[in-house]
């Protein structure tokens, strides 16, 4: 009776989701439409956005912080659905925090090896995301024969930002074809051309999005690669793993449970709920503001010396 009962429990909590900004709606949609029964939490760290210039270890802090926030609020899953902060934090997540933690790179590199015909992929990701090698070393761990050509593209996190913001209605695609392009200096479709086309000559067969902002963009990026080049985002299979690992623990929500979502920001509320509504297709409804000061102050001794003997082994 009491095993039940605590599967009944963990079954009534949310799936804590968190990025560094608006990118990781794209994973929390994939996540909602797969799975509608289940409540969230999202927290975009918009005040530190981004994080792909940032040092490995102040990125690993903001890992915990953000971690230890979800955890407050009983989430029964985290989704880092940030590449660079999955590259960064990821396993010393893992280890910090009693709950499963996933990532986005694994489930993005996974879903590349099973597309590419000819084992020949390019990944795109942010300074950090790529400087890290996660994505070449999540492909090789499945198949070592395919060869992995990566370029950081960290302007195309800009372009996004300021595109949802600058762009009053509409996609980010619709406001780039109405000439928001001439907003952004340098100009987005000559700055991706210079990124993108080495890749699409290179022969590759297959894109990864290494940024969960790039799917956003993701009609632009494909008119530049051409259609010989499939992309891949990792939102659905990441979406399909938070299912399948809910699922063996015995933790989904049961059908016809009402779902409840909080959108929470380190930066404008209100900006966000707007701008959420935008990349989520639908409405957000309301949207928190929590203080960077708060998520500093949960670091407790623990989790410093956590993060303290990651640091040392590098």
């Amino acid at each position: 009776m009491r095993v039940t009962a605590i599967l009944r429990a963990m079954q009534k909590l949310p799936i804590g989701i968190f990025d560094s900004g608006l990118g990781g709606l794209t994973v929390a949609g994939e996540i909602m439409r797969a799975l509608p029964d289940e409540g969230i939490v999202y927290l975009g760290d918009t005040a530190r956005c981004p994080y792909g210039p940032r040092g490995r270890d102040e990125v690993r802090r903001f890992v915990l912080e953000i971690g230890a926030w979800l955890t407050s609020r009983q989430v029964k899953l985290i989704v880092i659905a940030c590449n660079t902060a999955s590259a960064a934090g990821l396993a010393l997540a893992q280890r910090a925090f009693d709950v499963p933690v996933i990532g986005v790179v694994e489930p993005g590199a996974r879903a590349a090896v099973k597309a590419t015909v000819n084992r020949h992929v390019g990944v795109i990701g942010t300074v950090g995301t790529i400087a890290s090698g996660a994505y070449r070393t999540a492909v090789h761990a499945l198949d070592a024969g395919v060869r992995v050509e990566s370029v950081a593209t960290p302007y195309f996190v800009d372009v996004v930002e300021q595109g949802l913001r600058l762009g009053e209605q509409g996609t980010l695609e619709e406001w780039l074809a109405d000439g928001g392009d001439r907003t952004l200096d340098p100009p987005f479709e000559p700055a991706a051309r210079e990124y993108l086309e080495p890749l699409a000559a290179s022969g590759i067969d297959t894109l990864v999005l290494g940024c969960t902002h790039f799917p956003l963009l993701e009609e632009s990026i494909g008119r530049i690669v051409g259609p010989g080049v499939r992309l891949i985002s990792s939102a659905g299979e990441t979406a399909r793993e938070v299912a399948d690992t809910l699922a063996m623990r015995g933790h989904l929500a049961p059908k016809g449970s009402p779902r409840r979502e909080v959108f929470a920001t380190t930066g404008d509320a209100e900006e966000f709920r707007g701008l959420g509504t935008r990349v989520l297709g639908r409405p957000v409804e309301t949207s928190v503001h929590v203080p960077v000061t708060e998520l500093e102050s949960l670091l407790d001794v623990r989790l410093e010396a956590a993060l303290a003997a990651d640091i040392q082994e590098g």
